[in-house]
Order: C-alpha cells, then sequence, then structure tokens
C-alpha cells in the first residue's frame, strides 16, 4: 500500500548533512521546509542546494518550501537574560524600554503598536500560552499588567493576545527580503506567517511573481482574524497551513481540535492543499519513539483528509530527524489502512463545473471508485487535473506524467499523487498509451492486465486542456 499522506519536514542543523538528507527522502520525506526564522540567507541557499542533490541522487522528486517568518511579537532581552514572575506581581510591557534593559519590573517590546492594541481586561499570553498577563492600565507605550499565572520568562519570547487584535502585518522589510531569496532558489512553496485576510495572501503573492517564483502560496492559519475570514483566506490560496501553536494560544487549546478538523473540511470542499502542522511528534526531539498521544494526533489528521502533516524542530534540531521521518510515515499509512474504501461517492453531485478539466478530473474519480481499477494516469501540465482528483477519498494511486519539474515538485504536497517525469515524444495515440504503461511497469506500478485510467488533452504545452478520459487495459510492449 502506497502512503498517501505526504510529509513535510524542516529542515536544520540536525538534518543538512547529504547522507541524513537521503535517509530522510529514503524514509518518506514528500517535501523539505526552509523556515526563515532561523539561519542565513547563505544557510538557507547551501540546504537548498543539499536537498536538491540527494534528491536527485535518490531519483525522487521532492518539494522545497520556503516558510516567511512573519511579524512574531517578542519581548526584548532582559539583562540577566531572565526573570521570575510570580502571581499577584505587577510587570510592564513598553515597546520604547532599551534593547536589552528587561527586569523583574518589565521588558521592552518589538512593536511599536502593542499600546494601542491593548486595553485594560485583556489577556496577554507570553511564552506560548505559559505566562498569562492582564492589562490594568496604559500610560503612553506602557502596557501596566499583573501576573496571573507566572513563570520564568526568558529574551525574546513571544507574545499573543487571547481573542486576536494585534495589528502587526503579516509581511515584515525581512520577509520582503526573504521573497525574493525564495524566488532565487525557485522554492516550490512560499508559506505567509500570520496572515490575516486574502490581501495579505494577495500581495505575497504579487511580490514572488515579481521576483520570478512559480510556486504555491500557502497562508498559515495561527490568528483569530483569519478564521474569522478564513473562507476568503482560503480562495486567494493554494495551501493552507493549520498552525497550531499561535492559533491555540490565541483561540485557547479546548477549541483547537475543532477548528483544525473544520478547517480541513473547508480547504479540501474548495479544492485546494491543506498541511496539518506543530508538535505533530514533538517528544522525538529527544526520543526515538513518538508518544501514544502523538500517534493519535497525526492519525486523526490523516483520517480527517489533511493532505501533509509537517515535522518540526523534530527534523530541524532534534536527535532523530530520520527516525522522525520514518515514524511519521508508518503513522500514516497505518491510519490510512483503517479507512474503508470510499464505494460510492456522492461528492459535487450535484454541482455544474465551470471548466472542461475539472469536470473530466471529476468523472474519472467517479469512475475509478466504482470499477476496479489499479491506476489512475493524468497527463498533466499544471497538475490541475491531479489536485481535483485527490480531492476525492480514494485509495487508488494518481500518477501526474508531466514534462515539467515544477510541476512534478508541486505535486509531491497532493494527497494521494505521485509524479512521474514524462515528455510526449509521439503523435500516435496506441505509442503513448504504451509508453506510459512502460514507465509504470518499469516501476513495477501496474501488471500486464490492469484496468487504469487515463486522462489527457489534444495539444500539448496547453495548461488546463484535460479534455478526455479513457479507461485502457495495461499492455506488454509487442
Amino acid at each position: 500500500m502506497q502512503r498517501r499522506t505526504k510529509i513535510v519536514a524542516t529542515l536544520g542543523p540536525a538534518s543538512e548533512r547529504p547522507k541524513t538528507l537521503r535517509k530522510m527522502i529514503h524514509a518518506g520525506l514528500d517535501v523539505a521546509r526552509l523556515n526563515f526564522s532561523h539561519g542565513t540567507a547563505d544557510d538557507h541557499r547551501a540546504r537548498a542546494g543539499a536537498l536538491r542533490k540527494a534528491a536527485e541522487k535518490c531519483g525522487r522528486d521532492v518539494g522545497l518550501m520556503g516558510d516567511l517568518q512573519g511579524p512574531k511579537i517578542r519581548v526584548r532581552r532582559f539583562r540577566d537574560h531572565s526573570v521570575e514572575l510570580v502571581d499577584g506581581a505587577e510587570f510592564f510591557l513598553d515597546s520604547t524600554l532599551g534593547y536589552e534593559d528587561g527586569t523583574e519590573e518589565g521588558v521592552g517590546v518589538a512593536l511599536d503598536t502593542l499600546h494601542e492594541d491593548v486595553e485594560p481586561g485583556d489577556i496577554l499570553l507570553l511564552n506560548d500560552g505559559m505566562i498569562t498577563l492582564q492589562a490594568t492600565r496604559i500610560d503612553g507605550t506602557r502596557i501596566h499588567t499583573t501576573v496571573v499565572a507566572g513563570g520564568i520568562l526568558s529574551d525574546h519570547k513571544g507574545i499573543n493576545k487571547k481573542g486576536g487584535g494585534l495589528s502587526a502585518d503579516a509581511l515584515t522589510d525581512v520577509d520582503r527580503e526573504n521573497i525574493l531569496l525564495a524566488a532565487e532558489l525557485d522554492m516550490d512553496f512560499l508559506a505567509v506567517s500570520f496572515v490575516r485576510t486574502a490581501d495579505e495572501v494577495n500581495e505575497a503573492r504579487r511580490l514572488f511573481r515579481e521576483a520570478g517564483g512559480k510556486g504555491h502560496i500557502c497562508a498559515k492559519i495561527e490568528r483569530t482574524e483569519a478564521v474569522e475570514n478564513i473562507d476568503e483566506i482560503i480562495a486567494a490560496s493554494d495551501v493552507v497551513m493549520v498552525a497550531r501553536g499561535d492559533l491555540g494560544v490565541e483561540m485557547g487549546y479546548a477549541r483547537l481540535t475543532g477548528i483544525q478538523k473544520d478547517l480541513i473540511r473547508r480547504v479540501r470542499k474548495a479544492g485546494k492543499i491543506v498541511i496539518t502542522a506543530t508538535q505533530m511528534m514533538e517528544s522525538m526531539i529527544q526520543h526515538p519513539i513518538p508518544t501514544r498521544a502523538e500517534v493519535s494526533d497525526v492519525s486523526n489528521a490523516v483520517m480527517d483528509g489533511t493532505d501533509a502533516v509537517m515535522l518540526s524542530g523534530e527534523t530541524a534540531m532534534g536527535q532523530h530527524p530520520v527516525k522522525a521521518v520514518k515514524a511519521m510515515a508508518e503513522v500514516c499509512t497505518g491510519a490510512e489502512s483503517f479507512l474503508l474504501a470510499p464505494g460510492r461517492t456522492r461528492h459535487r453531485l450535484g454541482d455544474y463545473f465551470e471548466r472542461v478539466d475539472e469536470a473530466i478530473a471529476m468523472a474519472a474519480m467517479y469512475t475509478a471508485n466504482h470499477l476496479k481499477v489499479k491506476a489512475i494516469i493524468a497527463l498533466t501540465e499544471s497538475g490541475s487535473t491531479a489536485l481535483w482528483m485527490s480531492r476525492i477519498r480514494s485509495d487508488i494511486p494518481i500518477y501526474a506524467f508531466t514534462p515539467h519539474v515544477g510541476t512534478a515538485r508541486r505535486v509531491t504536497m497532493y494527497r494521494g499523487v505521485f509524479p512521474v517525469a514524462f515528455d510526449i515524444k509521439t503523435t500516435s495515440s496506441r505509442r503513448l498509451y504504451q509508453d506510459v504503461f512502460n514507465s509504470l511497469l518499469s516501476r513495477d506500478l501496474v501488471e500486464v492486465g490492469d484496468l487504469v485510467i487515463f486522462t489527457k488533452g489534444d495539444l500539448e504545452g496547453v495548461s488546463g486542456n484535460t479534455n478526455a478520459m479513457k479507461i485502457i487495459t495495461v499492455t506488454s510492449e509487442s
């Protein structure tokens, strides 16, 4: 059984060596993530180059995602690098305080307008919600608070406002520089952090395209405002990431699972790609196996239909990056084995389609789920036919045959879709079919006599031209 759910893994000091990268690819890595919050431009160039070389050596298409830092709002530094906040004590936040002048009385913050976004009574959550402050009064740029739940607070820890409402723009000057870097590195996906509106997604796409970038745009959902504007954000995006860290802090951990399930459903219904991320196998930063709770977490996301699951610190700085990918792959495959074959489907039966290639994709999947078919072959320029097919739950693999390297790398994120490099070198339909069969037979993906579904267009090199579906029996070269 081929694993259908894709694995995104973050590269870092623990996973940048060529041998480790090759092992991660063999273990199941589909898309590598470069986190622009850490490292220099040269670090990212080196890791991207190493990843491309490792993928080529392994004979695999592996996608590459650049993840913008965004306006992560943080405290500045303390004179002694950390303080202990005691319940009931007074503590202030002030954007004008010196960068390294934090004490047990207060600390600077890296958002000049924070005092404009906070009112007395608001709850501020620091260090991923570990510390809770309640605002009592605002004096100029200084926010006076009472410590509700204390603890150790150290340099550069994050700040969230419960319920959202912080006004920092999604794209910073640093992000704009990193968009240029993402285009330079020909990244297949660009993730935009702390999105609030569709306009911010559109702005990132515009800047990426102007810089020469061709990859998909991923909106990370980690703010309350993003959930409130979710339908317009989905419409503006190619990919949506359920970034559960800051989202859980702002909206509360009790609601997080319900929000995650709703987001997966909405994104798939809209025909887009969804990634589930953050702390999926966090314990594997130190330990060689995941906890049972982590296994359940990943399995539930898979069963809900997520396209991909993501590893962060587990592979970037953890002690067992290869084992983390291997464990994730095993859990995904195990969860998929419990999904019932879809059989008769009612997916979009009441819809009218605006595009011929979309209608062909839906017809192919409906047929596949009502006929004993071994594989679905999509000859595709852009990958859109394969994407629409992958929105319908099925245990039948979809092979995206494409001559374009960019398309092959992008479909690595699509659930149940597997790229195959393929150039059409004939005008004969019979020869074309046999060339495809030979490619699949050489990989042991089908056998002679198997029934397959084939979709293609009449014109070569024209995106969105898929207009034909055929059901064919696999034959050998005569």
